[in-house]
């Protein structure tokens, strides 16, 4: 089976970044048992080294990620993404017009939906900031709506949790397209059939860290990736 060479974003003696893939899980999960591709082997073996991932991306969720060249370098790389000094920036398609900026501040439990995520416990806080981009409104019936309206956002979390992001656009009414456990189906289902969208809109678009070892800032941007892109130009036509 051939596969298409992980994108590399950044490299140098200690890490190494890449474009992730949406569909793609980060390493094996028994969350995921049948699945027999994963973004550490396969960068593993186009470079022909071991590689540690310094942090996570859901499957669903395509952008900018890190891993390290060796265990002393996971261990200061990942102590960057615990301490939250890592600059993480997300782009998104999101159901309905937010308001041009705003943060969400709303804590998150590892328990949702009489689901335990991880560990359960009592809920921490948890902050995201968006800015609004681009807003679009389509003539195309929605439920109970003559018109469908989307937004494209900007999101900068200040915190990692779980889902936070997909959890957060939720909770304030504006789900990210495509979300099949947070989301909206009948948006989703549009999507999949007027423009060919099967995956979540979410993409992790930059990660800026000052680097624990040459003490210099790194700053890895990648933008959206075409599939991306392309929905928002079916978008724009369409609006």
């Amino acid at each position: 089976m051939n596969v298409e060479p992980l994108q590399i974003l950044y490299q140098d003696d200690y890490y190494i970044a890449v474009h992730k893939p949406a569909g793609l899980l980060v390493h094996r999960s028994r969350i995921d048992a049948g699945e027999h591709r994963f973004c550490l082997q396969l960068l593993r073996d186009q470079i022909g080294k071991p590689v540690h991932p310094c942090h996570r991306l859901d499957k669903p969720t395509s952008g900018v990620l890190l891993f390290a060249l060796d265990k002393e370098s996971l261990g200061l790389g990942s102590a960057l993404f615990k301490a939250r000094t890592t600059r993480k920036i997300y782009h998104a398609v999101v159901r309905g017009w937010t308001e041009e900026a705003d943060v969400i501040d709303h804590p998150l439990s590892y328990k949702e939906e009489g689901r335990t995520l991880r560990g359960g416990g009592e809920p921490q806080e948890a902050r995201t900031a968006y800015r609004r981009l681009r807003q679009f409104e389509i003539n195309q019936p929605v439920g109970e709506f003559p018109t469908a309206r989307y937004s494209e956002l900007e999101l900068v979390p200040a915190s990692g949790r779980m889902h936070q992001l997909r959890r957060h656009m939720k909770h304030i009414h504006h789900p990210i397209i495509g979300d099949t456990r947070y989301g909206d189906g009948f948006h989703n289902r549009l999507f999949r059939e007027k423009f060919d969208s099967h995956r979540l809109l979410l993409v992790a678009s930059s990660l800026e860290f000052m680097h624990p070892i040459t003490e210099k800032m790194v700053q890895i941007t990648r933008g959206v990736d075409l599939e991306f892109d392309n929905v928002l130009q079916k978008l724009s036509l369409r609006a």
